[in-house]
């Protein structure tokens, strides 16, 4: 298994980006080039680490034993492979099929433009300030537009439809009502709505654990996606960010740069009402056991964006924090990987 994952890896990697992160890994520690991508390529045999891994989870300052308590790539390959049954992969991934199983923790209205008439969106806009427009299928925040809805140019019917055509165009068929977020994450950044990312798994009781929760922040953008410009930080079980932010490039935020905000010590409100969620939301759809779920914080409780089967691992960089240690014990202590 450790060699396919390998072989799939060489066969799907983006070889120039592959270098360029080597290239500057060595830069920065003083070493050669070839010495860092011989070492990258050890760590991908090894633990199965792309070379992603090998640089959000900084393998370079790691000796071989901090190495091995790292949840890299392979291993969540693993368990998405073991414990998420494929023939309901959909439930998660097309999200109008999420949205009808998930409507009682969805917090939001929503419509689906396929078969709908021009009238039907006219009507579900009427009473609305913001809609939020989504494709069906991308990732990574691809495709979402926020749209501010003025009153007075939808008295006329043509910019109304101007919409609805440009929706159907672009194949943005859901659409749904814009969350307004607790105030205090619009502190942080209002912008966008920054979310959790809860990693959760069902147990062979049916019961849910959290394993870890992710705070998610936009940054001169619409969404708070990390491949979109956004930000992350890690939250630990009182519900308080431990460590600064991080970008898709590497950067480190201690405060985030448009608000000003200090990241450290944030508090995320209505923390001890996400577990009693995740343990209800996690038996929707039990024969996925392991998901990362999107949650959105509102002065009025929390409501569920998606659940992602295949979630990303995120794990603190020990430059930043000075915790050497990855997430790799906590999850085996409900699985078996």
């Amino acid at each position: 298994m450790k060699i396919n994952y390998v072989l799939k890896k060489l066969r799907t990697m983006r070889y120039k980006e592959f270098y360029n992160r080597a290239k500057e890994i060595g830069s920065k520690n003083n070493k050669s080039t070839f010495s860092v991508l011989f070492d990258m390529a050890k760590c991908a045999f090894k633990y199965g680490s792309g070379y992603m891994d090998y640089f959000e989870f900084e393998f370079y300052l790691l000796n071989d034993k901090e190495r091995e308590t790292y949840l890299t790539g392979r291993y969540n390959s693993e368990i998405v492979r073991k414990y998420n049954k494929k023939e309901d992969w959909d439930k998660l991934d097309d999200k109008v099929v999420f949205n009808g199983l998930f409507m009682d923790y969805l917090g939001r209205d929503y419509i689906d433009l396929r078969g709908k008439s021009f009238k039907d969106f006219k009507e579900f806009i009427k009473e609305k300030d913001k809609i939020i427009a989504k494709p069906l299928a991308d990732c990574g925040g691809k495709g979402i537009e926020v749209i501010s809805l003025d009153k007075n140019k939808l008295k006329n019917e043509y910019n109304v439809l101007k919409i609805y055509n440009s929706l159907v165009k672009n194949e943005q068929f859901l659409v749904e009502e814009y969350i307004v977020q607790h105030k205090d994450l619009s502190s942080l950044y209002s912008g966008s709505v920054n979310s959790l990312r809860v990693f959760s798994f069902l147990d062979d009781n049916m019961e849910a654990h959290v394993l870890s929760v992710i705070l998610k922040i936009g940054n001169n953008g619409a969404v708070d996606n990390f491949s979109a410009g956004g930000m992350y930080t890690f939250v630990n079980e009182n519900g308080e960010v431990y460590v600064p932010a991080i970008d898709e490039d590497g950067n480190i935020f201690e405060e985030h740069p448009g608000s000003k905000r200090k990241i450290v010590g944030f508090k995320v409100p209505r923390y001890n009402e996400i577990e009693p969620l995740i343990k209800k939301i996690a038996l929707v759809v039990p024969s996925i056991r392991y998901v990362g779920w999107d949650l959105v914080v509102t002065e009025n409780g929390i409501n569920v964006i998606e659940g992602n089967q295949f979630p990303g691992v995120f794990q603190v960089k020990p430059s930043i924090s000075g915790i050497k240690t990855g997430e790799l014990e906590k999850y085996r202590k409900y699985m078996d990987i």
